[in-house]
Formats: C-alpha cells, sequence, structure tokens
C-alpha cells in the first residue's frame, strides 16, 4: 500500500476529510419518504421514518430516547421495519412488555456505537484491519464490520447474523444513522 493511501485512509478515519466530502455528508437524505434533517438529532429525524417506525417504538418503551438525543456523536445501525418482521412472531410485542425492559435495552444498545462512523471511516478500518474491524457497542459486546465486495458493508453480531447497510451515511446533528436490514443481537 502507497504512503499516500495510508494517508488517506488515516485522514478518513480520523474524521479529517476535503470540504467536499464534509458537504456530501451534511447533506439531507431520504429514509423512510422523508427527509433526515442533518441539524436534527438522530431522534428527532428518526420519528420521522416510515421505515423505522418500530425501532422508535422499541426506543420508547426501553427509555432511551433521552440518551440517544444527547450530544453524541453516536452511530445507530437502525434497523427498518421489515427487519423486525423478520423476528420469530411474537418478539417486537414481547420485548416491548415493561417486564423485559433490560433485554430491549441490551439489544436496542447493541446496535449503538459511540463515535460518528460513516462509510468512509467503516472501510478505512476495514482495510486497515486486513479485511475486517470491531467496535465495540454501548451495550459492550462487539460488532464486526466486512465489505461485501467493493463498496458495501456488512455488520455482524455476536450470534453470526450478518446485516448490510442498505441506507448510509444519514448525518445527525449528534451523530450518523447507518440503516440496516437486519436486527442485531448481543451475545448472551
Amino acid at each position: 500500500m502507497s504512503k499516500s493511501l495510508k494517508v488517506a485512509l488515516v485522514a478518513a478515519a480520523l474524521g479529517v476529510l476535503p470540504a467536499s466530502m464534509a458537504f456530501a455528508q451534511s447533506s439531507t437524505v431520504m429514509v423512510g419518504g422523508m427527509a433526515m434533517y442533518p441539524s436534527k438529532s438522530i431522534v428527532a429525524n428518526a420519528v420521522n421514518s416510515g421505515d423505522h417506525t418500530t425501532l422508535v417504538a422499541a426506543v420508547k418503551a426501553a427509555g432511551l430516547v433521552g440518551a440517544l438525543s444527547g450530544p453524541g456523536p453516536f452511530t445507530v445501525f437502525a434497523p427498518t421495519n421489515e427487519a423486525f418482521d423478520a423476528l420469530p412472531a411474537g418478539t417486537v410485542a414481547t420485548l416491548v412488555k415493561p417486564e423485559n425492559k433490560a433485554t430491549l435495552t441490551k439489544i436496542l444498545t447493541y446496535h449503538v456505537v459511540p463515535g460518528d462512523y460513516n462509510t468512509t471511516k467503516l472501510r478505512a478500518l476495514i482495510l486497515a484491519g486486513g479485511g475486517k474491524a470491531e467496535l465495540k457497542t454501548l451495550e459492550g459486546g462487539m460488532l464486526t464490520f466486512t465489505m461485501n465486495g467493493s463498496s458495501n458493508i456488512m455488520v455482524d453480531d455476536a450470534k453470526g447474523n450478518m446485516a448490510d447497510i442498505t441506507i448510509a451515511d444519514v448525518t445527525q446533528s449528534n451523530g450518523v444513522i447507518q440503516v440496516i436490514d437486519k436486527v442485531l443481537m448481543p451475545g448472551a
């Protein structure tokens, strides 16, 4: 790997990007039929996404609205309604019950990584790690990131499930949302 490529990868991983790339990251992205405004928080935007009504209901049931509205930065790997629908029947209804708040909180915080990880940073970490990168979640477990082809990033959970990032780099005032197509599950 050339020295200039290494410097570029390190710069990208540290968030030191050219102005043109920084502007591209802060543009408004459509998610679930609604605009996600970079000036709003993760929660303020997510409540408007038609694709994330289950996630928003779960965040509310777990009492995480305040935490995810905080200054961050956070990277949220946000499963769509379809991802939640793919879970065994009754799973979501059971998890949002008050007596299951601890389990729900564990699952949701497993989808959140402290820091601002856009796909440029994730790719740089994957390349620097020889094809794999790991990040610690707020729950305390690890998520593993790999490339599926030249541009698609996969997120692997502790149970061996793999999710694709389907909408990347949705910039928020307190971090970034990466939309994924599976619900991630922490280890035991």
